[in-house]
């Protein structure tokens, strides 16, 4: 607890210091020094995502990616000379503008604990390459700019574009991925994946607050491109919820816990000593003692996608012959949470003890 809440505040500072840079445009800073600012910042967050985070989650390392990516290629297009490197620059800014749409969606389905079938990914990603390619067809065809030039503004070079039939396309991309966004989390609060409407509103904030400048970009005549700054807020907004999330789901779930064994008959005690953190436990939902290790296989398989992500991990761990102590260490957490852990895991895969768990997972991988 105490790790993430240093992260999130880490967190909170770089966003007021963004906040704080009304510096944009003033007699100070030129826009290509703002664009070394963001670019630089955005490459320190990838690596301090990749470095202090210990779970580690694939969208989010593609989210704080394509934000480092669309900013230097901000960054570059600022500093073109010719027009080629502009529209090289232009190339890259959409190839991180593209697919951080993709990561944001799939990071907000993975905070509300929403699964999708592994074809609808492939088919996003599919059509996000699609659209990339289209966006960057300026120098090659004149499908999405029908000309293009060159113009330095307040010392930064800038594209001077004439859209051409297929510039829309990106439009109607960008929205349909903000729909979705809005959709998703609507859903999993209806659905009560998402436990409060605060933790909702904060999601839909996080969208909404990029929606709204994105179309200010499309609407407004600006020299500066806000989003550069917008992104990364948005990456560490997002981060933030997803780390207060989790640690809220993970309080209510055992304040609940504790409250059910003050007002119910207490299931089998659970040994206080290290070694014995996962010491056996009894539920009603287990599987019945005479069935087959075949069955509890089977009953096992259906299951494991139940599982939350912290679930999956000490589950991954048991099975690898990991020590009590160990997984403690590498999760940071308490002998009392593991228990709390313990006692989810085994109740949600039927099985009582680790010992049952690990044969029941040797079972299944004999199988397969």
């Amino acid at each position: 607890m105490t790790k993430k809440s240093s992260i999130i505040g880490s967190m909170l500072l770089v966003l007021l210091s963004l906040g704080g840079c009304s510096g944009v445009g003033s007699k100070n800073a030129t826009i290509s020094a703002i664009y070394i600012v963001t670019s630089i910042l955005s490459v320190i967050l990838l690596l301090g995502y990749c470095t202090l985070i210990k779970k580690r989650q694939p969208w989010f390392i593609l989210l704080f990616s394509a934000v480092a990516v669309v900013n230097i290629g901000y960054l570059s297009l600022s500093v073109s000379s010719t027009l080629s490197e502009a529209l090289l620059s232009n190339r890259i800014a959409y190839l991180g503008s593209v697919f951080l749409p993709v990561s944001m969606l799939m990071t907000i389905l993975k905070t509300c604990k929403i699964t999708t079938p592994k074809w609808t990914i492939s088919v996003i990603m599919l059509i996000s390459v699609i659209v990339f390619l289209i966006a960057a067809s300026p120098g090659y065809l004149d499908i999405y700019y029908k000309e293009v030039t060159l113009v330095n503004v307040n010392g930064a070079t800038v594209l001077n574009k004439v859209y051409g039939p297929l510039h829309s396309i990106y439009l109607y991309y960008l929205m349909g991925h903000f729909a979705a966004m809005l959709a998703v989390i609507i859903y999993a609060r209806i659905s009560k994946k998402i436990k409060s409407s605060s933790q909702a509103i904060l999601l839909l904030s996080a969208v909404f607050i990029n929606l709204c400048v994105w179309l200010m970009e499309q609407f407004v005549d600006l020299d500066f491109e806000v989003l550069s700054v917008s992104y990364i807020a948005s990456e560490l907004f997002l981060l933030g919820i997803s780390l207060l999330i989790q640690d809220i789901t993970l309080l209510n779930a055992m304040g609940t816990k504790h409250h059910s064994e003050t007002t119910t008959e207490p299931i089998e005690s659970i040994s206080t000593s290290t070694n014995n953190a996962d010491d056996k436990i009894t539920d009603a939902s287990a599987p019945p003692v005479e069935k087959t290790l075949q069955e509890k296989a089977e009953y096992m398989t259906s299951v494991l996608y139940t599982l939350t992500p912290t679930e999956s991990h000490i589950y991954k761990l048991y099975i690898e012959g990991k020590k009590t102590k160990d997984v403690m260490a590498e999760l940071h957490i308490t002998e009392n949470t593991l228990k709390f852990h313990n006692r989810n895991l085994y109740s949600k895969l039927g099985v009582s003890t680790r010992k049952e768990l690990v044969e029941v997972s040797k079972a299944i991988v004999a199988k397969a």
